[in-house]
Formats: structure tokens, C-alpha cells, sequence
């Protein structure tokens, strides 16, 4: 008896403890080499949180508002949706090939499990997101000022300013020379501080503090 693939219910795979359909986890290991590019825009939600909605209204703010070029292909095609793999059909890295600039990308993909070179492109373009706050503030400022902005916020600069590196601070509350505020900007540094002993200390003294929060916090990329 021939045993017949259904490819509409795969079995699911664990990576990083976080269960993937099957042909999404195979997904992964080509995602890696995607590259981001810094006018990339992605779209990061959760399943049927209203993906699909958000990718057309900024499809036609792409447009301009435009109803025929919004209309030239289906949404995923419009927006490659990153992890999606099925056989068949163009995987999300195949239709990004073909996708141009300015880029529209979807993904269900939890921060753990996408490449470096997304978490990365938030920090390579601190002046997309100093305008983003301006907009959503509802404030605009001279180009020159802005690019002021990005030089000043920098983790270089904010580290050695006392008006925001907290060494104003009295020692006695604050004593820099064991561990300053601003320390590397880096995620996932306390690595090099905590020993593996430090660390389980640690665990098991905040998961008796926080019995009961639902909170979750990344220490890690």
C-alpha cells in the first residue's frame, strides 16, 4: 500500500524549543544568509493578529495609495512572508528575489529564531528610528538637527556624556568603578561576566521573586 504525504497537516519541529511546521523549520537554515537591507521594512506578529491588514495598508502607503499597483500580485507576493515553505510553491526566499526596493517582509518568526542580520539592522539605522518617534509624536525637526541626534545618541557618545551616563550619581548609590551604567551595549554580555555558578544563582533567585509574572525578558540574541 502506497502511503500518500499530506502536505496540508505536516508534523511539527522543534527548534529552540519553539514548535515550526515542518517545511518552516527546514525554512531556516537558507534564512540565514538573508541580509537585510536598510530600507527593509518587516512586519513581525503573531498568527492571525492582523498580518495580513497591516501588510496591505503599508503596501498602499508604498503606492501611494495606488489601487492598481497594489493590485499587480497577491499580498504574499507583494510581502514575502520569510519562513513560508511548502512544496510546490516559491518559498518567501525565492519571492524575495524577486521582490525590489523598498521592501515589505512578514514574519511569525520569534526574535530567537531570526537572523542576525535583522536584529542587527535595528541598530545600523538609528536614524530611521529617531524619525519614526518624531513621526509618531507628531514633531518634525531640520535634517541637521536630526543627524545631531544620531551622532548624540549613540551608545559611544552617551557612554562618555555625564548628563546621561548616570556617573552624576552619588557612589555611594552608584559606584561606576565596578560597574559602570553604560557598560557595551551589547546583548547577551553578561555572559562574560557571570560565571555558570553566578548564573544559576541568579536563575533560581529571580524565578522565587517573580512566582507568578507572566513577564518574559531577553537576555540574549
Amino acid at each position: 500500500m502506497e502511503l500518500i504525504q499530506d502536505t496540508s497537516r505536516p508534523p511539527l519541529e522543534y527548534v529552540k524549543g519553539v514548535p515550526l511546521i515542518k517545511y518552516f523549520a527546514e525554512a531556516l537554515g537558507p534564512l540565514q544568509s538573508f541580509r537585510a537591507r536598510p530600507d527593509d521594512l518587516l512586519i513581525s506578529t503573531y498568527p492571525k493578529s492582523g498580518t495580513t491588514w497591516v501588510s496591505q495598508i503599508l503596501d498602499m502607503i508604498y503606492q501611494g495609495g495606488d489601487l492598481e499597483k497594489c493590485h499587480r500580485a497577491p499580498i504574499f507576493m507583494r510581502v514575502p512572508f520569510l519562513e513560508f515553505k511548502v512544496p510546490g510553491i516559491p518559498s518567501g526566499m525565492e519571492t524575495l528575489k524577486d521582490t525590489p526596493a523598498p521592501r515589505l517582509l512578514k514574519t511569525h518568526l520569534p526574535l530567537a529564531l531570526l537572523p542576525q542580520t535583522l536584529l542587527d539592522q535595528k541598530v545600523k539605522n538609528p536614524k530611521r528610528e529617531i524619525r519614526k518617534i518624531l513621526e509618531f509624536v507628531g514633531r518634525s525637526l531640520p535634517e541637521e538637527t536630526v543627524d545631531l541626534m544620531v551622532q548624540h545618541t549613540s551608545f559611544k557618545e552617551m557612554k562618555k556624556n555625564p548628563m546621561a551616563n548616570y556617573t552624576t550619581v552619588p557612589q555611594e548609590f552608584m559606584d561606576h568603578s565596578i560597574s559602570p551604567f553604560m557598560r557595551k551595549g551589547m546583548t547577551g554580555d553578561w555572559k562574560t561576566t557571570f560565571t555558570v555558578a553566578q548564573n544559576e544563582r541568579f536563575d533560581a533567585d529571580y524565578a522565587e521573586k517573580m512566582a507568578g509574572c507572566s513577564l518574559s525578558f531577553r537576555s540574549e540574541l
